[in-house]
């Protein structure tokens, strides 16, 4: 059931999510041997302690001479002890990976997401050649554009962190690189509008226009990353790199603009080095173009008329669709299992690290009935044996988070490669999370502990 609910929930959430979550007979087997085996373990040593009592302490006090001395039960306490380093060490892991997620969900990636329609249109069965292509492209903008509901429309070759991507090496006088790979940049094909609907910022110099002709000199729009990179503090606009084309280099490309950065592959990664061409200048178009429309209310409310104006267009034309909104959240989709996954972990150890306290804390109470009795009956007041075994829960649980800072601060660093805008050290997640187990802890310890300041004396002193 539970299996079946994960991949429900990572379902809704947008992406497309193929797990195996069929029961397996081994793993299966492997667990009910590991549960038989921890309750036999911890099961049979107070029994095999229990034959060692002697006779007349055991029927002493209804049996609690069992156990009497408090070095009987210091095991009980190191176990719950390091329960709760445990517990420390799993709500840490929690708190880094809900802080990575919030942090790539919140972060600005160059653009605005909501309210975008991603149109993606695979051209293979339209048949059309390179020039009818990029007319297409242009026609079907302008058709977009016309549409009710559309405040800005656009085309291009590639879509913000949609999966795929253009690379390629530029020549710019001026620039020598200090590798190969210093000189390689992200490219996209993208129609006029293209900023403007995914709301990036032109900077400097203008957006592509009618101009811009497969006929007229090549144009670029590059980014600032780009810009400061290959061309310094000076201004680009005006000036001119080169492609590589085979062998040889392609003719000078002008640079007409500057926009802000924008991230393109991963929200992870600093805003590459990106090269914007218009799409009417493509030589070979590609089979598969994206169409972005900004809306004015949801973006899905305009798939009927969108899929009608393509099929007006041609009916050979198949597409899909999805929102900018939602192909953020498919990429976020292994940081949001991580961060889920570790919360439900953490909350499982947190919660068996209650039960424990609790647990070690009742029978410590129920061991001690006596010796309460006596400490009431002799005038002590029910707060000062509140403040008794809270004392002792917070020894334990104090011990307990010390032994859990120093584990958290070595485990951490080893999912250091998964974070993202939190540092593996990060001392407000630390805190937070032994503030959290602290609280929880003293919760757990405050009813045995109310139960002892309730006591009766008389009820307890009679038992002995």
């Amino acid at each position: 059931w539970s299996a079946r609910a994960l991949v429900g929930l990572l379902w809704t959430i947008g992406g497309h999510v193929s797990l195996d979550v069929a029961i397996d007979a081994r793993v299966l087997a492997f667990t009910i041997a590991v549960a038989l085996g921890t309750g036999l373990l911890f099961g049979l040593a107070p029994a095999w302690r229990s034959t060692r009592v002697e006779p007349q302490t055991a029927m002493k006090s209804g049996g609690r001479g069992v156990t009497e001395g408090h070095s009987r039960f210091a095991l009980g306490r190191v176990l719950v002890m390091s329960q709760v380093a445990l517990s420390l060490v799993l709500l840490t892991g929690a708190g880094l990976m809900v802080g990575t997620f919030r942090s790539l969900a919140t972060l600005d990636p160059g653009f605005q997401r909501d309210q975008v329609l991603l149109a993606s249109a695979d051209l293979r069965n339209a048949h059309h050649s390179a020039q009818r292509q990029r007319q297409f492209s242009h026609d079907m903008v302008a058709r977009l554009r016309a549409e009710p509901g559309v405040r800005a429309a656009s085309a291009s070759e590639y879509t913000p962190l949609s999966g795929a991507a253009w690379n390629n090496f530029i020549l710019v006088d001026g620039f020598s690189p200090t590798s190969r790979d210093d000189a390689l940049v992200d490219f996209n094909a993208v129609s006029n509008g293209y900023f403007a609907t995914l709301g990036t910022p032109l900077l400097a110099g203008r957006d592509f226009n009618e101009s811009d002709t497969p006929g007229s000199p090549l144009v670029a729009i590059i980014n600032e990353t780009l810009a400061h990179k290959f061309f310094g503090h000076a201004s680009p606009l005006g000036k001119q790199f080169r492609v590589p084309a085979g062998k040889k280099l392609g003719p000078p490309i002008e640079v007409v603009g500057v926009v802000g950065d924008a991230k393109y592959q991963s929200l992870r990664e600093k805003a590459p080095p990106t090269a914007y061409l218009p799409y009417s200048q493509q030589q070979d178009p590609p089979s598969f173009m994206s169409f972005e429309l900004r809306t004015a209310g949801a973006p899905t409310a305009l798939i009927p008329s969108v899929t009608s104006a393509f099929g007006e267009v041609n009916p050979a034309i198949s597409l899909e669709f999805t929102t900018l909104s939602q192909q953020v959240a498919e990429s976020l989709t292994r940081e949001r299992l991580l961060a889920m996954l570790s919360s439900v972990f953490g909350a499982l150890a947190l919660a068996l690290a209650v039960i424990g306290i609790y647990g070690i804390m009742s029978y410590t109470v129920a061991r001690r009935r006596n010796e309460i009795g006596i400490r009431i009956a002799l005038g002590a007041a029910g707060s000062r044996v509140l403040r008794m075994v809270l004392g002792e829960v917070g020894r334990i649980v104090i011990i307990g988070v010390l032994l859990g800072l120093g584990a958290a601060l070595a485990a951490t660093r080893l999912v250091s490669s998964l974070l993202y805008g939190v540092a593996p050290t990060d001392p407000a997640i630390l805190l937070l999370a032994a503030l959290i187990l602290i609280a929880m802890a003293l919760a757990a310890g405050a009813l045995p502990a109310w139960r002892a300041a309730r006591l009766d004396p008389v009820e307890a002193l009679r038992e002995e």
